[in-house]
Formats: C-alpha cells, structure tokens, sequence
C-alpha cells in the first residue's frame, strides 16, 4: 500500500509556522514553496501527524488548503560574482534590483535572482582540456571589482577531467564555461553559479593555528584585547554604548580584504544609517568605495521573523565562499541578540519547551554553530583565508548576565564589553578595560615578538595592571579622598589616567588618530611607562606629584595621539628627552 500523500495543502497557520498533514512529501530542512504565492519556506519538524515548515515571509493572506510544493533540495545561497556591493535581504533577495523592479514595498512571494543573469564578466581561464580537477580548485578568474579578483571554483562534490573550456571573454554568470567528466564518464558543466545550504558549513582541507592578529588600528583591541585572524569576538553593550561606530571602525581599518555586515533584526532607521555612511567610506587600502568589497545583509525588524533566523547563515555561507578563494573575510553581526530573539519567537510558535528568559534550550548549539564556523583554513584549492567573526550583543538594560550574552561569552575568545558610562563620558570606543577579556594574547605572542618588539606584551600587562589598580584605588578614594593616598599612589592614579586618555580613548574623526598600526602603538605605551618610571624615580628623591604636574609633561605625554605621525615613529626618542628635561628642571 502506498502511504505518500499525493498533494501537500496548508494545514494550520500560526505566524511564520505553517503545517500540513503531508507527511511522506517532504524531509527534513528541504526548501519548500507555500501557496499561490509560492512563499520560500524550510521544514524544520516531522512526526506522524504533521510537518511543520518554517516559512521566510509574510503570511498575510495565506489560506488554510493552499498547495505546498517540494524543491527536493536544502535552502541555498546562489554564489558567484555580483555579490560585492549589493544589498540583500535573510534570504538573498537582492533588495536594491527589487526596488526597481517592485517599486519601495516588496509584496510576499516576489522573486528575482540574487545574481543579475544578463551582466557580462571578462573571463579569464587557468585550466586547459585534459587537466584533472579535484572539488574546490579553481579553473578561471574574473574581476568582480577593481580589486577583488573573484575565481571560479569547481563544486565541492565533483573530481574530473577537463572535457572543453572556452576561450577567455565575456560571459554570463549562466553561460557554461567547462565540461568536466568525472570517474563514472558523467559530464558535468559548470558556469560561475555555485548553490550551496547555508546551514551547512563549506568543506576546508585543515584547519590552521590562530596565531596572526586581526589588525584592526584600534588600540584598545589590538594591544589590550586583540583579535586572532580567524577568531570570534563579542561586542555586548546596552542601547548606545557605541556597538554599531566600533564595527564601523573595524570594518573601514581591519586588515581583512572582505567584509561582509549583517544588520540582523535592528531597526529599519538604523540599518538605513549604516548603509548610508558606508556608502560614503573610503576604503584606505584602495581609496574607492568600502562598498566595493562589502556584502549587505539587511533583515530588519520590520521584516519577517523567520528570515532574520536565517540571515545569519546566509552571510556566513557567503564569507566562507570568499574565504574558499583565499581571502581573509570579516563577518560583522549586529546584532545576535536579534537573532535569538527570533529563534525565541518561532520556539513559542512551535510550543517548544522554554528555557531561562524563553528562550529554546537549544539556544546555545545554535550559538555555538555560527561562532564555530569561524576559522583560518587551509582551502581545497591549495590557498589560505580565514572567517573572523565579530557578533554584537544587546542585552536589555545593559545586563550581561541574560542568556544571550553569557552562552556567547563560551563560544568566543575575545570579549569586548562596552560601558554606557563610557560613553555618556564621550570616552570612544567605550570598551571596558577590567571586564573586556582576550584569550588570543598566548597564540599571538609569537607573531608580537617578531613583528612588534618582544617588550610589547609584557608593556600591555603592565598598563592592565595599572588599571585594575586605579580602580581598586578609586574605591578607596570615594570613601576618604585622594589626598590621604601616598605619593606612588597618587602617581598610579595619574599614569592611569593618561593611559585611559592618552592611548585607549580613540577619535574615529581625527586624521592622525583614527587608524594607529602596531609600531606607533608600542611606541606609545614605551613612553608612557618611561614617564611613569622617571616620575617614580622623582618621588624617590623627596618631590611632590603636585611639582611633577605642574611641568605639563602628563598632558603632553596625552597629546601625543594627535600630533606624532603614524609614519614618524623616531619622534618618540624626542618625547623620552622631553621628559627627562621637564623632570630636571623640577626644584
């Protein structure tokens, strides 16, 4: 007897969460189309009775005994060039074409090609007929920008050899470009599109140690709390703690040569913003566009839930695409809590089980799969590139305590917590300096000692230790005053507040101090450790800080950001002179 359910119809609608009683149609995660107007949906559950798919748009105006109808294949991402530059939505729908082609609202079940079918590439092929090519290498170029030279991959499934390939010239992202028969004689041809299930992590050859930084020209990060080239980071901060500048910053300066900005569920003024001001960016490296090497997810909180679930995946597939051609991809996330929340929503829908504060108890796999997803690979192709992953958090009220923030702080190896005190103290990037965190410091210590000095660790643990004992210190003040303190204490507080103002406050507006590489970096933490051992050495000799502070040396030392060139390092055996000087001429 045969048990399959001849026609798929709707069942039961409950937001996002569609059911049918058809449960021989489908399997699990295949990518299905609902009603008339062919909604993208996914199954996510199948027993007995029912299947139960999660559907990535809007609902309105489905009706019970509409058809469902399978697609035989998992939700996919189509890849190829024409992603740099565009903007899409969770589920790749490129949001610009749409709006010329919908106008400004985009109705529920409208469909266009995440890659513009009719532009034509300049090609160029590396392979020749009867090469043999294994699964992820690569047999001809085109440039997608001015710069970023995108390369065509042979599908991770497929070893052969090469039948035919045409000749160098323009082509369609459709058009075939080789035949490749593999071992069973089957041909297969291959054009610049590659599908590819975003919940599915693309396949590497290795993976490699994280012992490179992430160089992103932010002081606060690269010599406080760095950032491995293919590490997961955290940014957790309440309502205007800076969260969105910081990614800015890093997007604009990191040493990354894509990037790809997920604006997962933020609100749609925000998220015009953001698209306005990078559009406005100068990349340094290139001095063209930002946008030019950028890919834009944009899946506001207006959009439908389920697809903001989704866009997390979608942006990550599409950066292990880039990485699989050997370039070193950032992914920024803003923000995961978004995310979660939505996972939160469709769990209530589905009558899951709720965890602490709601949210579904397999909250954490589900975190920990996109953090994981992060790496510095050895590629099929022969190459090296790495995803490095930066994941905003917006914890209400500022509470780092809350599900999201705790199960991220697992997964993730750098914690840049931001203070809207901080922030209010108009002191940017508002990253705290005693709860912010790196574990990458033991794997880059190497790469420092060559590349940076050898003293340049042991310089950032000394200024950490200042700190921390600034704030023990500070607690003692509030309750008896400075004055009591002694006068190595009093100089503690005082180095402590040029390191605070003099190296970790940031201006993303100055020419000079936006931007700080390693070199100037280092330089500036010698010198402000130079002073603290020349005035402690003062105070030896029976003077007072008072007499110290009136020389202006402090405040001098500060402004040292603003006026020694990035490219002008021998300044700072001039500042160590000034400071002896200033010293000297103390009474």
């Amino acid at each position: 007897m045969n048990n399959k359910v001849e026609k798929a119809v709707v069942y039961g609608i409950n937001g996002p969460v569609v059911k049918t009683a058809a449960t021989k149609n489908f399997k699990m995660l295949e990518m299905v189309y609902v009603g008339e107007k062919q909604l993208l949906g996914e199954v996510i559950s199948i027993d007995n009775n029912y299947t139960t798919i999660q559907v990535y748009e809007s609902t309105t105006s489905l009706k019970v005994g509409e058809e469902i109808v399978g697609t035989g294949t998992l939700l996919s991402v189509s890849l190829g060039p024409g992603l740099l530059g565009n903007i899409y939505d969770g589920i790749q729908r490129p949001l610009m074409d749409m709006k010329d082609e919908f106008g400004a609202f985009v109705e529920s079940g409208s469909k266009l090609s995440p890659l513009r079918l009719n532009r034509t590439w300049d090609c160029c092929f590396t392979a020749c007929v009867g090469d043999q090519l294994k699964g992820g290498s690569s047999f001809g170029y085109t440039f997608e920008t001015e710069k970023v030279q995108h390369f065509f991959l042979v599908p991770v499934s497929i070893n052969g050899t090469v039948k035919s390939i045409t000749a160098d010239g323009a082509y369609s992202v459709q058009d075939v470009l080789l035949v490749l028969e593999d071992d069973f004689g089957v041909e297969h041809e291959l054009n610049m599109i590659q599908k590819w299930s975003i919940r599915q992590p693309r396949a590497v050859r290795n993976r490699k140690m994280l012992d490179k930084p992430l160089v992103t020209g932010q002081r606060i990060i690269d010599s406080f709390f760095p950032i491995a080239k293919g590490g997961a980071a955290a940014i957790p901060g309440g309502f205007g703690a800076g969260k969105t500048m910081l990614q800015h910053q890093l997007a604009k300066w990191c040493d990354a040569d894509i990037i790809v900005y997920i604006g997962c569920g933020e609100r749609g003024n925000e998220m015009t913003q953001v698209l306005e001001e990078f559009s406005e960016l100068i990349d340094p490296k290139t001095n063209r566009p930002l946008t030019e090497r950028t890919v834009f997810i944009a899946n506001t909180s207006n959009m439908p839930v389920a697809a903001r679930e989704a866009s997390i995946y979608t942006g990550i597939t599409i950066a292990e695409y880039y990485r699989d051609m050997g370039y070193h991809v950032a992914l920024m996330a803003d923000s995961t809590s978004r995310w979660a929340e939505a996972l939160r929503e469709i769990s209530g829908r589905l009558e899951e089980m709720p965890a602490e504060e709601g949210f579904p108890a397999y909250l954490p796999s589900r975190i920990s799969e996109f953090y994981e997803r992060a790496g510095y690979v050895n590629n099929l192709a022969g190459s090296e590139g790495s995803v490095s992953i930066i994941g905003a958090v917006s914890p209400q009220g500022a509470d780092f305590s809350e599900p999201v923030t705790q199960n991220t702080k697992r997964f993730v190896r750098a914690f840049w917590a931001l203070d809207k005190s901080l922030a209010y103290s108009r002191h940017f990037p508002a990253v705290n300096y005693t709860e912010s965190y790196s574990e990458y410091l033991d794997d880059l210590r190497h790469w420092f000692d060559q590349n940076v000095d050898r003293q340049f660790i042991n310089f950032r643990n000394m200024m950490v230790k200042f700190l921390n004992e600034e704030s023990r210190l500070l607690e003692i003040v509030k309750l008896i005053g400075a004055d009591v303190l002694p006068e190595d204490q009093k100089l503690l507080l005082e180095i402590s507040r040029v390191i605070r103002v003099g190296f970790l406050q940031q201006d993303a507006f100055h020419e000079v101090d936006t931007y700080v590489p390693y070199q100037k970096q280092y330089k500036m933490m010698e010198t402000i450790l130079y002073l603290y051992e020349k005035s402690f050495a003062v105070l030896a000799s029976k003077k007072t800080l008072k007499s110290i502070r009136e020389t202006g040396i402090f405040d001098e030392v500060v402004r040292i950001k603003y006026v020694v060139n990035n490219d002008d390092i021998s300044v700072f055996d001039d500042y160590k002179e000034k400071i002896n000087q200033a010293l000297a001429s103390i009474e």
